[in-house]
């Protein structure tokens, strides 16, 4: 009988408003993504990825999650903060697809970059969490007006 009481006194103490959707924790957790690899917080970063995570970057390489940490922790590159810009997201069961342009800027080395690009993260959950498995961007080449 306690049991019961508690259990019915736990639904009716929840705020379902403090329930998040999948929509929401997919946007919190990419928002918080971007904001970890440009502060370089190696552990935040790694554990938004699953273990068989892989970027197809936009030369067509491919690079496991090894490498993306590798890159991200490089002391030669430096990222300024950014916003994504027409940003969605498509779930279908337990994989959602993020896409969206990002204009980036920042230093590699002694040279500035900048580089303006559409991508695709792909997300799975698994266990009740969503983890990035992929990565793929598409550069958007400035046009010729």
């Amino acid at each position: 009988m306690n049991v019961c009481v508690l259990f019915l006194s736990l639904i009716v103490l929840s705020d379902p408003s403090e329930v998040k959707t999948d929509q929401q924790i997919l946007t919190d957790q990419a928002d918080q993504w971007d904001l970890d690899i440009i502060h370089k917080n190696l552990a935040a970063v790694a554990d938004n990825m699953a273990e068989d995570f892989l970027q197809i970057r936009s030369d067509g390489a491919l690079v496991d999650k090894q490498g993306f940490l590798n890159a991200v922790a490089s002391p030669q590159l430096s990222i300024n903060p950014y916003t994504v810009e027409d940003f969605n997201i498509r779930i279908f069961g337990t994989v959602a697809l993020i896409t969206g342009e990002t204009r980036m800027t920042g230093r590699f080395g002694a040279e500035t970059f900048e580089i303006h690009y559409r991508f695709t993260d792909t997300y799975v959950k698994r266990e009740g969490k969503w983890k990035v498995v992929q990565v793929q961007i598409t550069p958007i080449r400035a046009s010729e007006d």
